[in-house]
């Protein structure tokens, strides 16, 4: 007899329940990025399908496959941001309050449910489970490119979901990332007779500004909106008071649409340095616009999602890089991501499950 559970159309009867326990039993594992260990070791324990591909940081698994079915890939990082006071989790009305409860753990248990359902229902896609860690650190770090390039299987998903926090919507393509080191140079003088150096500060001031007014440029990809910014984010100079300063560092991020490469955006951020030192920092590309593709329908009606522009960098990048489909959807709430008061709804995390669910079992084949 099969269960509620099992079918993809019949409700199952109980996931609220499930989900909120094992939301919390994940957010009561500190695993801040590069401490994941403990929360790696509780995923292997419960997660009930054979590994394909295994290391400390990262961990691959797929339900039976099968001749001529897709490939979905389900994806989730483990890591958190540093606590803010705010473990250990509880159940507070309707959500489960705590650490990386909505970036990412309520996705993590919806990704360990489903697998658990998949291993018992026989779902009519392929699915796969990543996850990995040091997500919440510098793009540099991320063991997702590497597992990549040497897992083949992993590369014939014909589609990735990352279950990133976006309300419930589906997020398509996302921003670049790039960050850069500004240097500008003066004369040190004496603080008292300024007249007798120059003051790179002043001159980094001078640069600066027109940043403050420089308008967001929006981009229209595939009839979404992304805004490429500019912004200064840290500034440094000087060595005391009554020295004037030869030297100023600042640094910048730019955020840019898809569609433009890395080189083009570092052309970009030559032009406004003028005539500073410009040293590139890190720089990772932005994920290419999925919309129209027949799976991403499927799963856009699987659930009745909205469809926005991902106006941030995730790991769908690091997928469209390798030449795979990604979007972002998951239960968090991007407003709660790496707040002190950090939660998911749980009514939201039932909402992915059951929509991945319809999504994985839909009747009919999808045409490439």
């Amino acid at each position: 007899m099969t269960s509620a559970r099992q079918n993809p159309h019949v409700p199952d009867p109980e996931p609220d329940r499930r989900l909120a326990e094992r939301t919390l039993a994940l957010v009561n594992i500190p695993s801040v990025s590069r401490a994941e260990a403990e929360a790696m070791a509780y995923v292997r324990a419960e997660l009930p399908l054979a590994p394909v591909w295994s290391t400390e940081d990262l961990l691959f698994a797929t339900s039976q496959r099968h001749a001529g079915r897709p490939l979905v890939l389900l994806a989730g990082h483990l890591d958190t941001v540093p606590a803010q006071d705010n473990l250990p989790g509880l159940v507070e009305g309707d959500a489960v309050v705590g650490l990386g409860a909505s970036d990412m753990k309520g996705g993590v248990a919806v990704m360990l449910e489903l697998a658990e359902w998949a291993l018992a229902a026989e779902p009519e896609l392929d699915l796969g489970f990543l996850f990995f860690v040091r997500e919440e650190l510098p793009a540099e770090e991320s063991p997702v490119p590497e597992f990549l390039q040497a897992c083949p299987e992993a590369r014939e998903a014909e589609l990735v979901v990352v279950l990133e926090p976006t309300d419930n919507e589906l997020h398509v393509g996302c921003v670049g990332n790039l960050s850069a080191q500004l240097t500008f140079r003066g004369v040190s003088a004496h603080s008292a007779r300024p007249w007798t150096g120059e003051n790179a500060i002043h001159k980094a001031a001078a640069a600066l500004a027109p940043l403050a007014e420089l308008d967001p440029l929006d981009v229209e990809v595939d009839g979404l909106v992304f805004r490429e910014v500019v912004s200064a984010v840290a500034i440094e100079g000087g060595i005391a008071d009554n020295v004037v300063p030869d030297r100023c560092v600042a640094r910048l991020n730019y955020r840019y649409a898809p569609g433009r490469s890395r080189e083009q955006a570092e052309a970009r951020l030559h032009e406004l340095a003028g005539d500073a030192e410009l040293e590139i920092l890190g720089n990772s590309p932005p994920a290419h616009v999925v919309v129209d593709r027949p799976l991403v329908t499927r799963l856009r009606e699987a659930g009745g999602f909205a469809v926005q522009p991902k106006q941030a960098w995730t790991p769908v990048a690091q997928f469209a890089e390798a030449g795979l489909d990604a979007v972002n959807l998951g239960p968090g709430a991007t407003r709660y991501a790496h707040r002190a008061d950090e939660r998911v709804e749980i009514a939201e995390l039932v909402r992915t499950y059951e929509a991945l669910r319809r999504f994985a079992s839909r009747p009919g084949s999808v045409q490439p």
